[in-house]
């Protein structure tokens, strides 16, 4: 068993958003984001095969998407889709965002 505080152990840098590595297994990948007012997570996509989950644990921001789609992102908001689909966040605010990736990549 293994027990990590987010908070704790994840903070904010202005430079650019904060990654923590969480977990990482042959199973799944746990990672925290960390993303001061302002910054993002550019729209991507992975060539592989496996699902991705995105959720907004504290602020307020956008999810993005292909074509230039967007829609809000507050807490408790969870976007689960196949890892290959464009995704991607903006902070509206400092905002904390959690993501497991199954298969990890």
């Amino acid at each position: 068993m293994k027990k990590v505080n987010l908070y704790e152990a994840g903070g904010f840098d202005e430079k650019g958003f904060k990654r923590l590595l969480v977990q990482d297994s042959p199973y799944f990948k746990i990672l925290n984001f960390n993303f001061k007012a302002g910054q993002e997570l550019p729209v991507h996509s992975h060539d592989i095969e496996g699902e991705v989950s995105l959720v907004i644990l504290e602020g307020e921001g956008e999810f993005l998407g292909k074509d230039g789609a967007s829609f809000p992102a507050k807490p408790g908001d969870v976007v689960v889709s196949e890892i290959s689909e464009p995704h991607g966040l903006r902070a509206k605010t400092d905002l904390r965002l959690l993501v497991t990736i199954a298969p990890p990549i």
